[in-house]
């Protein structure tokens, strides 16, 4: 039996089937302010995330120095989870610039750009950005409060200063809604085309780009 079914035309790009597991970044168009945000979160989010490498060390000398020396220290478990903390809180602003968050809607990624830009408004507007908000607004006395009283580890030998790692929530909540912000604008530039259009988002094309290249490659 003769198979007659179309052949691909080796002219025209092919990716797997996979594709869509890999690019899941909706392509709002950029503007000039939301350029100037997301590099200043993005470059903040990266120094951060060295803090990553602070927690493995910290991890590596609190394990050996428990099994090797039979020496706990509660110093150091402080210190992994201060540091733990300080990323992640401050990873979430970084998260969302880079549109890297995870997703979970199944038919989100099926619409148009113009429909995911429509819910990406509304989600931004009356969930993420009240948030925030609430988060901001409860943050920062919870900080203030532990700076005017000096307050430190409960646990002996612990750190203190213990409104270091509690200056994170608010500080993390204010760059979240510069983010919200942000990407905001990105919503009603496609939406409204205000503010101005500067072309597609660097940050979202390069990795879009970056996944198809990864998928032909092991496709």
């Amino acid at each position: 039996m003769v198979d007659k079914s179309p052949r691909p035309d080796p002219n025209v790009q092919q990716h797997s089937v996979v594709e869509s597991d890999y690019v899941h970044h909706t392509e709002l168009p950029t503007t000039r302010p939301s350029l100037a945000v997301d590099k200043a979160v993005r470059g903040i989010g990266f120094a951060f995330s060295f803090l990553w490498l602070g927690v493995l060390g910290v991890i590596l000398v609190a394990v050996i120095g428990r099994y090797a020396f039979g020496s706990g220290s509660v110093m150091a478990e402080e210190i992994e989870w201060h540091l733990a903390g300080a990323a992640w809180l401050v990873g979430l602003s970084y998260t969302l610039v880079s549109d890297d968050h995870v997703r979970v809607d199944v038919l989100h990624e099926r619409l148009s750009v113009k429909k995911q830009a429509w819910i990406e408004l509304f989600g931004l507007l009356f969930l993420l950005l009240p948030f925030a908000a609430i988060g901001l607004y409860l943050g920062w006395p919870y900080f203030y409060s532990s700076w005017m009283q000096g307050e430190v580890s409960q646990a002996p030998a612990g750190l203190p200063y213990r409104w270091a790692i509690k200056v994170f929530l608010p500080l993390s909540f204010a760059l979240l809604i510069v983010a919200v912000l942000s990407r905001l604008m990105k919503c009603t530039a496609l939406l409204f085309g205000w503010p101005k259009p500067a072309g597609p988002d660097p940050i979202v094309r390069a990795t879009n780009v970056g996944a198809l290249e990864r998928d032909d490659q092991t496709g």
